[in-house]
């Protein structure tokens, strides 16, 4: 048996959705190499391996669970606590570049594990701080979560709560200001300076220049930094900044760049006199803002428009899970508006919308506009799985997340599999009601593809098993008896004989 052979064996029978836990926890020895770390980190796993992964002596493996995005998180408790604090660093942040564009919040009781953590870990390679700063990074803590804290017993966890000062609401801001706690008051003063014009210009020339454009985009500003900003051309900032005075805003909207005047277009808090000025501005872009302004009636629903205007069909921004909390978000009767409205950008912002009632998701599921389309495909959980398989055919830079969606289709693909783009043959090659899977394809992937095919017999996997172009598709292919794969361990992990097909196999454990 050639080196190329074992490894694609393992690869294979690593990531073969029907392979039992006896078969995947022995792919947990040290004698399979990588291969027990990818498969703890990229694929679903039965609870007997999970629990195997958890109490494995070696902390990399231990490190690879703690990054699995397809395991339930709370099964991944223990590992808040583990005595490894890299394994608890990869728990904290587990994503590794490029980010995905969806990530999953983790559950609270291990939120507060790690962010009341007293040490990094026995191994000492990184700190409790370290550790709570990944988190912080990571995007797995989501607004509600930092509003529940301000009401937390733990005064460390009512700290915490002050690092998202603006997504509290005002009652919690009181309390925490009043906190009979020291150190609470102490860092909710810290923060509180963003609503304080005069400390804000006292900070600014502190603050790091990168981060200074969120300053003046978010924090209530002096007089003089207002008249600064102008000065210094730098009022792109103020045109979102809601703490922005009325004269000020009045001065943008006849700002001489039009990228100015349109981001101000839609304010809530635009006087009619000055849409109506805007409506008939010598830009397009600021024109369609200025047409949108019945809509943005809060700052909440100005918010989720501009960050829908200027992303294309080809955006893969990050998603985030939706803020639990209503003063936070547009009403449900504002994005079925939306919905129906006659401005593409408007039906674009209702295809973002997760909670869209599944009568309009039927109707812009046939909309016009692709980007309609892409954004209802890429966002709501019942969109249609022709619309899922049409977008991943045109776009790309969606098929990965596209995959990921359990609503996606896992048959009705055959008609793609002469597409001469190799990714959309291989999603076809997949498909079990294909005839003939085109094992001989020119592409890799699409061979790969065509081997796991369970439409395929276990008397048919044999030749594919033997040869390196279908070996790692073969034994990925859920058809491939329990025996077989274990058959394939014992030459691979052991270096004994493969038994004769039919015969010598050891009895399958079910899963």
């Amino acid at each position: 048996m050639s080196d190329s052979l074992r490894e694609l064996w393992l690869r294979g029978v690593a990531f073969n959705p029907a392979a039992p836990s006896d078969v995947l926890i022995r792919l947990l020895d040290q004698a399979a190499g990588d291969l027990g770390r990818l498969m703890c980190k990229d694929r679903d796993l039965p609870d007997a391996v999970i629990d195997a992964a958890l109490r494995h002596p070696e902390w990399r493996i231990r490190g690879a669970l703690a990054r699995n995005q397809h395991v339930e998180p709370s099964r991944l408790a223990p590992l808040a606590t583990d005595p490894s604090g890299l394994v608890r660093a990869r728990l904290a942040n587990p994503h590794l570049r490029p980010w995905p564009r969806y990530v999953r919040p983790l559950p609270d009781d291990i939120l507060v594990t790690l962010l009341t953590a007293q040490d990094g870990g026995e191994d000492g390679k990184v700190t409790a701080n370290e550790i709570i700063w990944e988190l912080d990074s990571s995007r797995q803590i989501p607004l509600s979560f930092f509003r529940s804290m301000a009401g937390r017993e733990d005064p460390a966890l009512r700290i915490r709560a002050t690092w998202r000062w603006e997504s509290l609401t005002p009652a919690q801001r009181a309390g925490l200001l009043d906190d009979p706690d020291p150190a609470v008051r102490e860092a909710a003063q810290d923060r509180n300076w963003e609503q304080d014009p005069e400390r804000v210009e006292a900070e600014l020339p502190s603050i790091r220049p990168s981060s200074r454009p969120f300053v003046l985009g978010r924090c209530a500003l002096s007089p003089v930094l207002v008249e600064q900003c102008f000065a210094d051309d730098t009022v792109h900032p103020l045109a979102r900044n809601p703490h922005t005075p009325p004269d000020a805003v009045a001065r943008l909207a006849r700002h001489s760049e039009a990228k100015v005047r349109e981001m101000v277009a839609a304010r809530p808090d635009l006087g009619p006199d000055l849409v109506a000025e805007l409506r008939e501005d010598p830009d397009e872009d600021v024109r369609m803002r200025a047409h949108l302004h019945p809509f943005p009636r809060s700052w909440a629903e100005y918010d989720v428009i501009d960050r829908v205007i200027g992303h294309g069909p080809e955006c893969i921004c990050p998603i985030t899970e939706p803020d639990p909390d209503p003063a936070t978000v547009p009403s449900p009767d504002w994005f079925a508006a939306c919905a129906v409205s006659p401005e593409p950008v408007l039906r674009r912002v209702a295809a973002s919308w997760s909670g869209l009632p599944t009568e309009l998701v039927g109707t812009l599921a046939q909309d016009d506009d692709e980007e309609v389309r892409i954004r209802l495909a890429r966002n709501h959980p019942s969109a249609p799985p022709h619309l899922l398989l049409d977008v991943f055919v045109t776009r790309p830079d969606h098929r990965s997340d596209l995959l990921t969606l359990p609503g996606f289709p896992r048959t009705g693909r055959t008609h793609l599999i002469g597409h001469p783009d190799p990714e959309v043959r291989a999603l076809a090659a997949a498909d079990p009601t294909l005839p003939e899977p085109p094992v001989d394809d020119a592409d890799e992937a699409v061979r790969r593809a065509a081997a796991a095919n369970p439409s395929l017999t276990p008397e048919a996997l044999e030749p594919l098993l033997a040869a390196p172009r279908t070996a790692e598709g073969a034994a990925a292919n859920p058809s491939l008896p329990v025996p077989r794969m274990h058959a394939l361990l014992d030459r691979c992990l052991t270096g004994a004989a493969t038994p004769p097909t039919g015969a010598g196999r050891r009895k399958a454990t079910p899963a």
